[in-house]
């Protein structure tokens, strides 16, 4: 019943939230995707997704279903890096956010390590902008880190929203300008909030600016205001605002950009970049479902405007 091509295409699918957006990822036709997911619904008697001209949403077997069809890619998966990686060595220059690697990224890293002994990974931690700067600079082989403002480069490894977080039943003054908690420049969460606020004629201020993601963490516990996350990698005691306090921020697309090396068969970028498609949303927070962030969390504690 789980045809591993079927589960490819249904989990392309789940993690897009579309059809044509899954078929361009994969390569396939629409109408080929569309039948693999037909037969895999077919197959368990199930109806997996609720379809109209808006939106593609999981059904409840089909969040059961983005389960089963993460255990068996990833074990299909592992088992072809396992028998494809014996020769492979060399080194690869790789670099990641680090909210990313703050959370779901080390599992992908460690299998890597483990399916590819004699590949040596050189792992540079940073804000995207800078990510995207050394990679252009040639100091970086393969990039995973969002997708900066206007452009197209790049692979779609998931997309999800951006957010405003606080801590807990923090909420901003609106008589005051709003205090922000921001990474320092070049960062793609600040400058999405700086120009979502300014589009708005939102005042603000800065309370906090850091180079890196643990200090705005610490700044946001803190209660010293509020800033830009994605949704799904915001961490543990922190809280996303309701909707309608602040301008909203719309989705992020977290890419794979690499040079022409890291296209080339044989090439350790390239067989990395290959382990990170495959994973998909696995980079997202553990228990995550690729492409079906949390919703926003209760809203039960009392509002403390700051």
């Amino acid at each position: 019943m789980l045809d591993p091509v079927q589960l490819r295409s249904f989990a392309a699918v789940a993690r897009a939230r579309s059809f044509t957006a899954a078929a361009a990822r994969l390569g396939l036709q629409q109408s080929t995707v569309s039948g693999h997911v037909r037969k895999l619904e077919a197959a368990c008697g199930r109806r997996l997704f609720v379809r109209d001209t808006h939106r593609v949403a999981l059904t409840a077997d089909g969040e059961a279903m983005l389960g089963f069809a993460g255990s068996v890619l990833d074990t299909e998966a592992r088992a072809r890096r396992h028998f494809a990686g014996s020769g492979l060595r060399g080194r690869v220059r790789f670099g990641a956010s680090e909210d990313v690697v703050l959370r779901g990224l080390p599992a992908i890293l460690r299998d890597f390590v483990r399916d590819h002994p004699r590949v040596e990974v050189e792992l540079t931690v940073g804000l995207s902008g800078t990510l995207h700067e050394r990679l252009d600079a040639g100091a970086l082989d393969l990039v995973l880190a969002k997708r900066r403002a206007g452009e197209e480069r790049g692979q779609v490894v998931w997309r999800e929203p951006l957010v405003w977080f606080g801590a807990p039943g923090l909420r901003p003054d609106p008589a005051q300008p709003v205090p922000l908690i921001l990474l320092a420049a070049p960062s793609v969460t600040r400058a999405r909030a700086l120009a979502a606020l300014e589009a708005h004629g939102r005042p603000w201020r800065a309370a906090c600016t850091s180079g890196s993601q643990s200090g705005v963490h610490a700044a946001a516990l803190a209660g010293l205001g509020v800033g830009p996350h994605a949704r799904s990698l915001v961490p543990a005691g922190l809280a996303e605002l309701p909707p309608g306090v602040l301008p909203p921020l719309g989705e992020v697309e977290f890419v794979l950009l690499g040079d022409r090396r890291a296209a080339a068969p044989g090439n350790p970028a390239a067989a990395l970049s290959a382990a990170i498609r495959e994973a998909g949303g696995g980079a997202q927070a553990p228990g995550t479902p690729p492409g079906a962030p949390p919703g926003p969390p209760p809203d039960s504690a009392p509002a403390a405007p700051i």
